[in-house]
């Protein structure tokens, strides 16, 4: 069922506080956008075809529909109007990938089965705090209240809470550029991290709750069924209490004042938020605030203002004077999250005049860059495409700089490297989101499912390619390039590849040997000396052997070469680490990605030895063009000639 809260299409609805993000409504076309914030209980949907004005807001239950496309296609159904072609959603659960299991509802599907079934060509899922995170900065003073006292510090971190069916968390990291502040989220689960008990009444409510649950978190009391539950705790052994009430008869009994046990349990609830909440403040040094959201505490009035919320927020100890400077606020806005989400959305659409908004963005910004930049400016704005699969040696010759000021150009973009760069840009030039990982399922089809193994392993190289440590690879270059002999040490899944670096190297005419027994890894480790190099391939980097032998092989004068985890004690115990950061879930599958990516790295390392060998006697004179026979000799016979251009 369908409940109207907002004026109909012909009466288009303001909206009541805040505003898009500067540069947002310019990227914006006129063309109807489909957002959405779906909670466990009730769904908000409406139209934006003008930035920032939110039409056809519907409020929808959830229990009404069999799941996620339903619900969506019966509220696109029903508009009058265009029907959107774009559309992003907010959801309350934790989004990673392209499989969503909804937390607090029995609702799981597929985004990309639900964007084709819904017709759209960009479907945008993301975490629903996340999007009210995105929304917070733009609320102003009429979207807000503040609980207590305190003041914001300048470009400080924002914290947010949000309880309702669940605990929301998140927060706001800002990034201070050259062209102003942007805003990092945080999409995390702190809802479901411990809950601590801090008074004689709290640790009441706990043991009634441990009696149904052995890990009762923070979210299991500080939210809406978190007061039901408190009610009952409060009510074991009082006489004439009614001994289970719904979360909505609690808060009407509070307001009304004719139940000791209703108000009771409000004010409990207030005091275990303000402690969470200083615990978010704590743990993210959250001098701009922390705000206050969701469905329930608005509901509460004066019961809020006048709870011990503000008083336990400050209530740590040692650090009571430094929250007390801290602001909270209870976010009053209506329909928040739908400015985060079309702030997200934003970044992913072309503009009116079919561009890319990221590329206007390098236009407008282009002046205030340093000349360098601006040539990588001028490269990314004449060559789109080949940046976006142009690897960052291509993309740093091609503009004629270094490829650290090729890192600083998309810095000085607001973005983390040029993988993030990358993203935003192929979303803007194909309509679509880039390729992500997507989780086979059982019921796949067969090519369903080769789709899917490609598309992860493209993925994974390209977020190896973006964040591979050169250095690192020409410094295991120049350590193979001297070596007297090469050894290679794995184990399990990593013992192909190791047998793989033993063959090429027997084409180069190197010495070499896999060891791939576990129980001789120290014995071989402890007959090497200077002038050898051990190699040690792991995707963990944890392995006591691999760690132990590497640590002998270095004892004993030899050069240690990692390609494993970064930060794994493996890594540590290296001279040259190239890190291979792709995780997989291997306890069903055997690990197949991290195999790839650790073959790729020998890969480079053989190359680059190849190519620094010396050339032939029968090299053509300086100057002279080379044979194709005379290029092919720089590798032995059986090495791949497509490496070396």
């Amino acid at each position: 069922m369908l409940t109207r809260s907002a004026p109909p299409a012909t009466e288009p609805a303001e909206p009541p506080h805040g505003r898009l993000p500067e540069g947002a409504a310019r990227r914006l076309s006129n063309e109807p956008r489909l957002l959405a914030d779906i909670g466990a209980t009730y769904a908000r949907l409406c139209v934006e075809s003008v930035p920032g004005r939110f039409e056809q807001v519907r409020l929808v239950k959830c229990d009404d529909h069999a799941g996620f496309a339903d619900l969506v296609r019966h509220y696109i159904d029903g508009l009058s109007g265009p029907r959107p072609r774009h559309g992003a959603v907010a959801i309350a659960n934790p989004i990673e990938g392209d499989a969503v299991q909804m937390t607090n509802r029995d609702w799981a599907f597929s985004i990309r089965e639900a964007q084709s079934a819904l017709r759209l060509n960009t479907l945008l899922v993301v975490n629903n705090f996340t999007a009210l995170a995105m929304a917070l900065p733009h609320l102003g003073e009429g979207g807000r209240v503040a609980i207590g006292g305190g003041g914001p510090q300048p470009n400080g971190v924002i914290g947010l809470l949000g309880p309702g069916t669940g605990l929301g968390v998140s927060g706001l990291v800002p990034m201070i550029l050259p062209q102003g502040k942007r805003w990092a989220t945080l999409a995390t689960e702190g809802g479901h991290a411990s809950f601590a008990p801090t008074d004689e009444r709290e640790i009441r409510v706990m043991r009634h709750a441990w009696q149904g649950f052995p890990h009762v978190s923070k979210e299991r009391l500080v939210s809406g069924p978190g007061i039901e539950l408190i009610y009952q705790a409060l009510a074991e052994g009082r006489a004439g209490v009614e001994g289970r009430l719904s979360t909505a008869d609690i808060v009407q009994r509070a307001l009304q004042g004719g139940c000791a046990t209703s108000a009771e349990t409000i004010d409990c609830f207030c005091g275990m938020l303000g402690s969470v909440a200083g615990d978010l403040a704590l743990t993210l040094g959250a001098t701009g605030g922390i705000y206050v959201g969701g469905g329930i505490v608005p509901r509460l009035g004066a019961l809020f203002h006048r709870s011990s919320f503000r008083a336990r927020f400050e209530a740590k100890g040692r650090f009571a004077a430094y929250l007390a400077r801290i602001p909270t606020y209870l976010v009053t806005a209506e329909n928040p999250a739908f400015f985060g989400v079309s702030s997200l959305l934003a970044e992913h659409l072309p503009d009116r005049d079919g561009g890319n908004p990221l590329l206007e963005r390098v236009r407008s910004l282009r002046p205030s860059l340093s000349p360098a930049e601006r040539r990588v400016a001028d490269h990314a704005l004449e060559n789109p495409r080949a940046v976006m699969s142009d690897p960052i040696v291509q993309i740093a010759q091609a503009a004629a700089v270094s490829q650290p000021t090729v890192i600083r150009f998309c810095r000085s973009l607001g973005f983390q490297g040029l993988a993030d760069f990358k993203l935003k840009l192929a979303s803007g030039l194909t309509g679509s989101l880039p390729v992500q990982r997507t989780p086979v399922r059982r019921q796949d089809a067969t090519a369903d499912l080769c789709a899917k193994v490609l598309d992860n392993t493209v993925s994974a190289i390209m977020q190896f390619r973006e964040g591979l440590n050169v250095e690192a690879v020409d410094q295991a270059i120049r350590l193979m390039h001297a070596a007297r002999r090469v050894e290679l040490f794995a184990m399990g899944n990593s013992t192909v590849v190791a047998l793989d670096g033993q063959h090429k190297l027997f084409r180069f005419r190197t010495p070499a040997v896999a060891h791939t027994d576990a129980s001789l890894h120290a014995l071989a480790a402890d007959l090497l000396g200077p002038g050898d190099v051990a190699v040690f391939i792991s995707s963990s980097g944890q392995p006591t052997d691999l760690v132990r032998a590497a640590a002998t092989a270095s004892e004993r004068g030899a050069s240690v070469i990692a390609i494993t985890a970064s930060q794994s004690p493996l890594a540590r115990r290296a001279d040259a680490c190239i890190a291979v950061d792709h995780t997989e879930d291997s306890s069903s599958f055997v690990a197949m990605i991290s195999r790839i990516l650790h073959l790729l790295a020998l890969d480079m390392v053989a190359v680059g030895v190849a190519v620094r060998r010396s050339p032939p006697d029968d090299a053509p004179p300086e100057g002279a063009e080379a044979s194709p026979r005379a290029e092919q000799s720089l590798l032995a016979p059986g090495m791949l000639i497509s490496h070396i251009e």
